[in-house]
């Protein structure tokens, strides 16, 4: 049976529990997530991170949950209270909705019913995800106008506009995996993995998706819908308590979901390593659940290292690089990998599949060789500019001064 048959097969209580080990799985991983993240980033500037509360601080996490729950919960006088109110509860509902169609299993038995660990499989599964991705912007967005600040209301139409901008170049990057699986249904997509990942395949647009998705989610070196240096804390400057939250478990549920995402797109999604495919079956097929999220938290464990690293870019460096290089070289892509599967579908020779992916390297090559040159003609002509400037006469300072007078602020002046 394929996947779409064994959902299909689930009674309303196996679709109930599936969902709530789902939403398990969400908010013990956001809680682990949360805890790792300041371990890493701890390690990664020498010093230890959370290490009281709890045994290795496991339990810091839950433990800022509780203060943040137990925090007063303020609205602004200014604010237009529905809105904001509802405004967290779209983002972090949006977050969860995506894992509807996420394979995290193969065949497994629940309660004695053979289903996959999967809620539902539709027809256009990965559009469905961009599709609730794109919604969960609105909470953003009405999160910053309903402040009745200035501040958050900046905060948002930049993380509005820099999400929507990365969801372009996030959509076009799937359009090459779309044309090798045939599909757009996630189980199947995972399924045409099962010789070569489509992260080795289709390499340039697993990278652009892995860019896009940083992006995406607002995280360093792109969270700048949290500039504390320009927007004080951005959209939810204005929130406390549980509706912060709210915030936060969505900012790490929608780290998860892109991961998880990625994982199915490009890693294979559930199946082993190449050569371990054995494990598959362990533990009644329960095992292949350890090698998904092993995957996950290797996309998290990058998102961790890119935040201690790199430091932020500038706003109209960011939006220039995702208009003006992601999305031209997805497009570019595109039409590179439909000619290849066109090639191919249709029995053309290998020599020639293999010459015109040669012919497209090579021409990727001299162009960058050639925004290389440009670029280097264009510094020295900046530091001829310099140098031939007119220079300007300085005074000099005298070195030998008999008297300076120094006025102190209320107290007369002294003479050295």
């Amino acid at each position: 049976m394929t996947t779409a048959e064994l959902i299909g097969a689930d009674s309303g209580g196996i679709i109930a529990i599936k969902a709530l080990l789902v939403f398990i799985f969400c908010v013990v991983l956001t809680l682990m997530s949360v805890w790792g993240e300041r371990r890493l980033v701890g390690r990664m500037q020498e010093r230890p991170g959370p290490n009281r509360v709890g045994p290795f601080g496991l339990i810091q996490a839950l433990a800022d949950g509780v203060k943040l729950a137990l925090k007063e919960d303020l609205i602004p006088a200014a604010a237009d209270k529905i809105v904001f109110v509802i405004a967290p509860i779209i983002s972090a509902t949006t977050c969860f909705m995506s894992f509807a169609v996420i394979p995290i299993t193969g065949k497994v038995s629940l309660f004695g019913h053979t289903t996959a660990m999967q809620l539902t499989d539709l027809p256009v599964g990965v559009l469905y995800v961009l599709a609730i991705a794109s919604v969960g912007v609105y909470g953003i967005v009405l999160a910053g106008w309903s402040s009745g600040s200035t501040y958050p209301l900046l905060g948002g139409l930049r993380s509005s506009a820099q999400v929507i901008s990365y969801e372009v170049a996030m959509g076009l990057s799937l359009v090459a995996v779309f044309i090798y699986a045939g599909s757009m249904s996630t189980s199947d997509i995972v399924a045409a993995q099962s010789t070569w990942w489509y992260g080795v395949v289709l390499f340039p647009s697993f990278a652009i998706y892995a860019i896009s998705m940083v992006g995406e989610t607002n995280r360093a070196p792109f969270d700048l819908a949290e500039a504390e240096g320009e927007l004080v804390g951005g959209f939810h400057t204005e929130y406390s308590s549980l509706k912060f939250a709210l915030f936060f478990l969505a900012e790490y549920v929608n780290i998860i979901a892109v991961s998880a995402l990625a994982t199915t797109l490009f890693l294979g999604g559930y199946h082993a390593l190449p050569g371990l495919g054995f494990t598959e079956s362990w533990l009644g097929g329960w095992f292949t659940a350890l090698w998904f999220f092993s995957k996950v938290l290797v996309f998290f464990f990058v998102f961790v290292w890119l935040r201690g690293t790199l430091p932020r870019l500038r706003y109209d460096q960011f939006m220039q690089f995702g208009w003006k290089i992601l999305i031209p070289v997805s497009i570019l892509w595109i039409l590179v990998v439909a000619t290849l599967r066109a090639l191919s579908l249709h029995g053309a020779p290998r020599a020639m599949v293999v010459g015109f992916a040669s012919a497209i390297v090579l021409l990727v090559m001299v162009v960058n060789l050639g925004f290389d040159n440009a670029k280097k003609k264009k510094l020295e002509a900046l530091e001829e500019e310099v140098v031939s400037s007119p220079t300007f006469a300085v005074p000099t300072i005298p070195m030998h001064v008999s008297s300076i007078n120094v006025s102190n602020s209320g107290k007369g002046g002294d003479h050295v």
